[in-house]
């Protein structure tokens, strides 16, 4: 198989072209369909929370403002740093506030952006969705099932748009995924394996002599405020699996604890789960902050190969043979010396029976290559405001957010009761 190398320019053509990948995923064919939008009217945008991710938020959105004709008018964070620092970022352009509220009673934002700590995701998504506001929020959605749930009703009820900050649904590497599964080239999927290990202890400095501020920084080490690893980095995964099997899970199982990081935080410092497909196929995540030697991957496992995603290689499981070095001159004469009998006892050539299942060599190839300057964080945000324009959610992505944050949250339950969870009646969708 040849590798596919994609830039912008690419993907968009392609998106033009309406391939079978780009019909199957409505997200992709809103950017691209560009006729029946009117690009002469400016968006304009507020962005709520402009700690590190919303500051790279930020940076991508002034980064479109000219090709995609947007706007930042306003922007708001409670932190000071991040409130000065957003008001630097705008050139002093955008109106600044320190209440969210203020923000959403402007009358000419036509979208926000919520990248504040996750205990603060639903009621803020609310209360721009009910004020007539589309909404990009960044995963997970909430901290809590309940808030979920409210944040879908709120969706549906206003039929505003509400995606869920998942950049891995515009990789050319996931995308091409796609393709190579729907089309049978890894066979049958039996396994899904994924891990995101680190190695530091996430806590974040303090101001000096501010040690007030502490759940305020550190919110992603409490149990108030977040889910640690499951929250911050599982949900991007279990997204994926659930993505490429087309399905969700039917149970969870697993254990966390807390078992370096003896430093006051709330939440797990390593977790480890079995997630269970209707179909039999399994999903098997863990992670951890003490040790990053194998980092992070999604691999995906069937009869005929592995995808390994966030490498970007494709295995076959019977790869072609590597032609054969020419034996050493001293092994030739040795089987020379046999063929002529100079020795009249066998020689033995191996002392077990037993072949141990070793890993399959090979270098693998490329699945696809994103060329300089495409990144899939700005695609995102570039088909959220495809939908803004429109005024319609695109199928499937508001989704795509759903289940990746319940299936998230039911994980957490599960290692917290130490039982196998399945999916509630009241969490499904209609």
């Amino acid at each position: 198989m040849k590798t596919i190398k994609i830039s912008r320019r690419d993907f968009m053509e392609k998106a033009l072209a309406g391939s079978a990948l780009l019909m199957a995923y409505p997200w992709l064919n809103a950017m691209a369909d560009k006729s029946s939008t009117d690009y002469s009217q400016k968006v304009k945008i507020g962005i709520i929370g402009v700690g590190s991710r919303g500051s790279l938020l930020l940076h991508y959105l002034n980064e479109l403002s000219e090709m995609i004709n947007i706007e930042v008018v306003a922007v708001c964070d409670n932190y000071e740093p991040h409130y000065q620092r957003a008001i630097k970022k705008t050139a002093n352009k955008a109106k600044a506030f320190y209440d969210y509220r203020k923000l959403l009673d402007l009358n000419d934002i036509d979208a926000v952006v919520i990248a504040t700590p996750l205990h603060q995701h639903a009621h803020i998504t609310i209360d721009a969705l009910n004020v007539g506001k589309h909404v990009f929020c960044e995963k997970s959605m909430a901290r809590t099932l309940e808030d979920v749930k409210q944040m879908a009703d709120t969706h549906y009820n206003t039929g505003k748009v509400l995606q869920i900050g998942h950049q891995r649904m515009f990789d050319p590497r996931y995308l091409t995924a796609i393709e190579l599964i729907n089309a049978g080239e890894i066979g049958l999927i039996t396994q899904i394996r994924a891990y995101w290990h680190r190695n530091n202890d996430w806590r974040r400095p303090l101001p000096e002599g501010r040690p007030e501020l502490e759940r305020q920084i550190n919110w992603r080490l409490y149990k108030e405020y977040s889910c640690g690893l499951m929250t911050e980095l599982a949900s991007h995964q279990i997204q994926v699996a659930n993505w490429l099997k087309n399905a969700t899970p039917v149970s969870v199982m697993g254990a966390g604890s807390i078992n370096y990081w003896k430093d006051g935080r709330e939440v797990y410092d390593n977790v480890a789960l079995i997630y269970s497909y209707e179909d039999g196929t399994q999903f098997i995540y863990d992670s951890m902050t003490s040790n990053r030697h194998y980092g992070l991957e999604e691999q995906i496992m069937g009869d005929k190969g592995t995808l390994e995603l966030e490498v970007n290689k494709r295995y076959f499981e019977n790869p072609p043979p590597k032609p054969e070095p020419p034996p050493p001159a001293a092994i030739v004469q040795l089987m020379k010396d046999i063929e002529g009998g100079i020795f009249s006892d066998a020689i033995p050539l191996t002392n077990s029976s037993w072949i141990p299942e070793l890993k399959v060599e090979g270098n693998g190839i490329a699945i696809a290559e994103r060329e300089q300057g495409f990144d899939e964080s700005s695609m995102q945000l570039e088909a959220f405001i495809a939908s803004v324009r429109k005024g319609v959610p695109t199928k499937g992505v508001f989704e795509q957010g759903y289940w990746a944050t319940v299936w998230t949250l039911l994980g957490q339950q599960a290692m917290d009761d130490h039982q196998i969870v399945t999916l509630p009646n009241e969490l499904k969708l209609i």
